[in-house]
């Protein structure tokens, strides 16, 4: 079986080096993910731009991680429940309060509207129940609002059928299993 390395910055293409660099300057690491997708310059440009525009004029830092906790709790991607465990704390989510919008039980309505839509949508390949759709519109979404929610689970899903597939070594630390937290 042929296993998938993340590349060192040798071992892509000028482009992507500039990228890499980039996201290093910001992040102050380059995180294994992205130097993976890196094999293909122009799948990270364009991934790192969709990225960065996706949700943004529909959703606050804190709707944006219910959405994709719960999408990455579907498609099984430690890499993003990790990275995004850590990321939604900086949101100001407790550890409690990411499990459970993993589990689409958190108290706050409008973000359990959101992270249960994901979970739907995830599970169903974009087919949902009309009150799935109605309780998103009564929480005060509109029809950009979804067009925008659909935009963060598909960026949320690239990366983690990317990690999923190639099953690079996770750099952020490991969330907990919804098992364990129940324990």
């Amino acid at each position: 079986m042929r296993t998938i390395k993340v590349p060192t910055r040798d071992q892509v293409d000028a482009k992507a080096q500039q990228i890499l660099d980039k996201v290093k300057s910001q992040l102050g690491m380059v995180p294994n993910l992205y130097a993976t997708i890196a094999y293909s310059s122009d799948t990270l440009e364009n991934y790192l731009n969709f990225s960065s525009k996706a949700g943004k004029d529909s959703f606050s830092g804190k709707e944006m991680e219910a959405i994709k906790l719960a999408v990455s709790e579907v498609n099984g991607c430690e890499y993003c429940l990790a990275a995004h465990t850590a990321i939604a704390k900086m949101n100001g989510f407790t550890e409690d309060e990411t499990i459970q919008l993993r589990e689409g039980s958190i108290a706050d309505a409008k973000l359990n509207t959101l992270s249960t839509l994901a979970a739907e949508v995830a599970q169903n390949r974009g087919k949902v129940s009309q009150n799935k759709l109605d309780e998103f519109f009564a929480a005060g979404y509109d029809e950009k609002a979804l067009i925008d929610f659909l935009a963060v689970v598909m960026e949320i899903s690239f990366t983690n059928y990317t990690h999923n597939l190639t099953q690079v070594p996770v750099d952020f630390p490991k969330a907990k299993s919804l098992s364990e937290s129940a324990a």
